[in-house]
Parts: structure tokens; C-alpha cells; sequence
């Protein structure tokens, strides 16, 4: 089976979601004496490619036309590389970026199509896939009838996949950019940069709820634990919706799915939607004030209080002032 990894990237290294996405496709490829490529999209991707062609052969699509991530530009691109290379299956981290442009080049494609994938197996021949239904409550088994199939899958499910010993080969993918569709145009991208580490990618996500009052509150708050634990800040959809936070830090079922070793929950009750995109961290921490939230259930240490009494003594005590002594 040949595979097509649709490779994110930041315009200078892969992304380890990405990185599962190849884990899942070499696994999918050594059972069926297949073959694994990443396509990397993008403008001056001198330094992404080398940096993939360390996890399997990389095809390059590169052109200016293609420098931001539009769905029309990019979808189309994926769909004629992989009908050019004869994928039979096409994959993708399951992220923001995959919804957006990976399901059009499904559709362009024909095939059929699964989402968010945690697991597969093969039975008689058959590529059978484990896919989270009805916000995690239910784990469905499925099986795609078409070609190509493709496949997003959930980052947490799969280890990255590990660097090859020798850097593998490098292709250009011919591209007709005035051919290309430019019905979308690209404006703008309105996103804070902190210095923290990616919430998806991070080993400690610290999250904050409905208990947080305002975008100060957060920053002084889950910003000064995630920093003090050099971890990343994520995210309840109450506080994306009050405009305390960004979408780009909301964690659940409608945002992004993490599964850091260490996961801390401020404030957060605990909703089922929340749930489904952090109940697979490794320990999960939640401080409320409600000794009845349903967080409290997955948690694997809990702490009944107010985050505005018990956080700051958190942060003194990781990291101790200069008069503390």
C-alpha cells in the first residue's frame, strides 16, 4: 500500500503531530510491503524538507502560491500528487489545518474518508480503523470502501515516528500555479505568540475554566503555572466564547486533542466535550472549587479550592521568590 503523509509544519521543522501521522503510515506500509512519502507544502522549504526527509522520503510542493495554508490551493495540490503517485491511502494529523484542507482534497479525491483515527489492524486484508464517536463515549470500528481512503489521525495515538539513520531522497512536485485556484484569498493570522511550547506538542499543559475572570487572570494564572513548568497553556471553550482566550488554546472535542504527561485543569468542570480532547494525558491534576465536577472523575489528583488562592502558592512554591528566603 502506498501512503501519502500530508506533513504541518512551522517554515522550519515537521510537527510531531506529523510525525504520527508517518508512525501510523510506516506501520499501515510494513504490513502491506508498501511505501511511505510526506508531502510538505509551502514556499522556501529548503529547511522543512531536509528536516522530513529524516523520517521518509519527502515530496516537495513549493511556490509562492502555496506560501499560505489555503484550502483551495493546497487541497487541490494534495489531490493531484496523490492521484500522480498512485497513494493508496492519504494521511494527515487530525488538527485545525487537516479539518480545513485534507477533507476537500478528500472530496476532490473521491475516496472515502475517516477522522480523528486512534488505532488500526488489519483483518483477512482488510484495513480496519478505531475512531472516538459521540465525544469519546463510544470507540467505533470501521472500515473505508473506496480509493484512495483517507485518514486523519488523533496526534496522542500514535508515538512520533523516530529519525532514520541516513537522510531519505528529496522530490520536487511539478506545479502549475497559474492553473491553481484563487477564489480564497489569505488576510491575516491573528495569533498571540508567547514563547510557550505548542499545546498539542507540549509535556505540561496547564488549562484554565470558567473560574478564570479575565485574559489578565489567565496570563497571571495558568501563563504563570505553564511557565513556571515550562509547559503550554490551554483552554476551556467558556473562556474562548467569553474572549478571554484565543481559539488557538481550546482544548476539547471542538478543539484541539493533547496528551501530555502531565495535563493540570484550573477551574475546568469538566464537560464532556473538555473531556474528550485531554482524558488521555498521563496524570491529570484539576483544582475547583466544586467537589462535585465531573473533572474530578478523570482526575488523578484533585484539589477542592479556589484557583485564585491555591495557584499563586503553586507558583511560589516551584519557584520561590528572591524574599521568600
Amino acid at each position: 500500500m502506498r501512503v501519502l503523509v500530508v506533513g504541518e509544519h512551522d517554515g522550519h521543522r515537521l510537527r510531531q503531530a506529523s510525525r504520527s501521522a508517518i508512525a501510523l503510515a510506516a506501520a499501515v506500509a510494513a504490513e502491506t510491503g508498501g511505501r511511505v512519502e510526506s508531502l510538505i507544502l509551502g514556499s522556501h522549504l529548503d529547511d522543512v524538507a531536509a528536516d522530513a526527509a529524516r523520517y521518509a522520503p519527502v515530496v516537495v510542493a513549493d511556490g509562492a502560491a502555496l506560501a499560505e495554508p489555503v484550502a483551495d490551493r493546497w487541497a487541490m495540490v494534495i489531490a493531484g500528487v496523490a492521484r500522480r503517485n498512485g497513494a493508496d491511502l492519504v494521511t494527515a494529523a487530525s488538527t485545525t489545518l487537516a479539518k480545513d484542507i485534507v477533507g476537500r482534497a478528500a472530496g476532490l479525491l473521491g475516496g472515502a474518508m475517516a477522522g480523528d483515527v486512534i488505532g488500526h489492524r488489519f483483518d483477512q486484508g482488510r484495513l480496519l480503523l478505531k475512531r472516538p464517536m459521540y465525544a469519546g463515549s463510544v470507540t467505533a470500528t470501521v472500515t473505508l470502501h473506496g480509493s484512495p481512503r483517507i485518514v486523519t489521525v488523533r496526534p496522542s495515538a500514535y508515538p512520533p515516528a523516530e529519525p532514520a539513520s541516513a537522510a531519505h531522497e528529496i522530490t520536487a512536485a511539478a506545479i502549475d500555479e497559474a492553473a491553481l485556484p484563487c477564489h480564497i484569498h489569505y488576510e491575516g493570522c491573528a495569533s498571540k505568540q508567547t514563547g510557550r511550547p505548542d499545546v498539542t506538542e507540549a509535556r505540561v499543559v496547564v488549562s484554565g475554566g470558567r473560574a478564570i475572570k479575565s485574559s489578565e487572570d489567565f496570563e497571571r494564572l495558568v501563563g504563570g503555572l505553564a511557565d513556571a513548568l515550562a509547559g503550554a497553556t490551554g483552554s476551556s471553550r467558556a473562556l474562548v466564547d467569553a474572549g478571554i482566550t484565543p481559539n488557538e488554546l481550546q482544548v476539547g472535542q471542538t478543539g484541539k486533542i493533547v496528551a501530555p504527561q502531565l495535563y493540570i485543569a484550573l477551574g475546568i468542570s469538566g464537560a464532556v466535550q473538555h473531556l474528550a480532547g485531554m482524558k488521555n494525558s498521563q496524570t491529570i491534576v484539576a483544582i475547583n472549587r466544586d467537589p462535585d465536577a465531573p473533572i474530578f472523575e478523570v482526575a488523578d489528583y484533585a484539589l477542592v479550592g479556589d484557583v485564585y488562592d491555591i495557584v499563586p502558592e503553586l507558583i511560589e512554591r516551584i519557584n520561590p521568590s528572591p524574599s521568600a528566603g
